[in-house]
């Protein structure tokens, strides 16, 4: 009888304590949403949008006029500044993705991304400007080699794990974002993108590397987690600075979060000045491909 009555005392204690809690959440102004990076042989590519209510309905309608158009965006390399000029790429069913990019009828002031440099945006729009800056370090985090290896016994037999062996140089600060693509994919990071070197600092270490995945789209589960025999598979090792992986950290954990009642509440720390949400991220990548056998 004794645990009986422990159990039922617990299940009274609980049900004595439980009270409802209302939330009061208020509207508030959209803001600027700004979506910026710039890569080692790349031109800069900077997307803007506004922030949505929490009660908004989602739709294709309402993202495609989110973008923020018109605005003046200009990045510096230090010895250069660009003005970028807005795109717009058609995205089916009448819809469009808008971004600024390098102006092609002003390349005298265009430059890409290099190793060790610093570089600074500042955006224009509705009467505010908003200013953020990034580097791309120096590589000195690298992938040596890729291979692939059969799966677990209870996964088909035609299914392939990527594993990769790296090299973190003595000295802790090094962060890294990593990518995967599959044939002809675009490359996608992934579920859990970036990472320090807390615990592999100065050492080289080998592991299995986990596709990227889509976030518009469900995670593949089961044996789709896994790439195929026969795919050629490419992975990108980003150096980035703390900025940028505190952001995609915070990012990540918070998304990863959505619908956990358990969940420890957090902020997703940006780098864009005037309240403005989202990030300017610097890449010095290093990429290496491999067919899976």
């Amino acid at each position: 009888m004794k645990p009986i009555l422990f159990l039922t005392a617990i299940s009274l204690i609980f049900f004595s304590c439980e009270k409802n809690i209302d939330f009061n959440l208020k509207y508030a102004e959209p803001v600027l949403v700004v979506d910026a990076q710039i890569e080692n042989g790349q031109t800069p590519t900077v997307a803007l949008s506004s922030s949505l209510s929490f009660f908004s309905v989602i739709s294709t309608e309402i993202l495609a006029n989110s973008f923020v158009h018109h605005a003046e965006v200009t990045m510096s390399n230090g010895t250069l500044t660009h003005t970028l000029k807005e795109y717009a790429v058609p995205f089916g069913n009448g819809y469009f993705i808008y971004y600024y990019g390098i102006d092609s009828a002003n390349l005298s002031t265009a430059f890409t991304g290099e190793f060790n440099k610093q570089y600074q945006l500042t955006i224009k729009t509705g009467g505010q400007v908003y200013t953020a800056k990034t580097s791309i370090p120096i590589l000195t985090k690298i992938s040596d080699s890729l291979w692939t290896k059969l799966p677990p016994p209870n996964v088909d037999t035609s299914k392939r794990i990527l594993m990769a062996r790296v090299f973190d140089p003595p000295g802790l600060g090094n962060y890294v974002r990593y990518y995967t693509k599959k044939n002809s994919d675009r490359f996608l990071p992934g579920y859990n993108s970036v990472y320090n070197d807390q615990v592999v600092d100065g050492t080289t270490y080998q592991g299995q590397v986990d596709q990227g995945v889509d976030r518009n789209n469900p995670l593949p589960t089961g044996d789709e987690r896994f790439f195929k025999r026969g795919d050629t598979i490419s992975f990108k090792l980003s150096n980035i600075d703390k900025a940028t992986y505190t952001f995609w950290n915070t990012w990540e954990f918070n998304q990863q979060s959505i619908g956990n009642p358990f969940s420890q509440p957090g902020k997703v720390i940006g780098n864009i000045s005037n309240g403005a949400l989202g990030v300017f991220s610097g890449y010095a990548s290093n990429t290496g491909t491999v067919i899976a056998r």
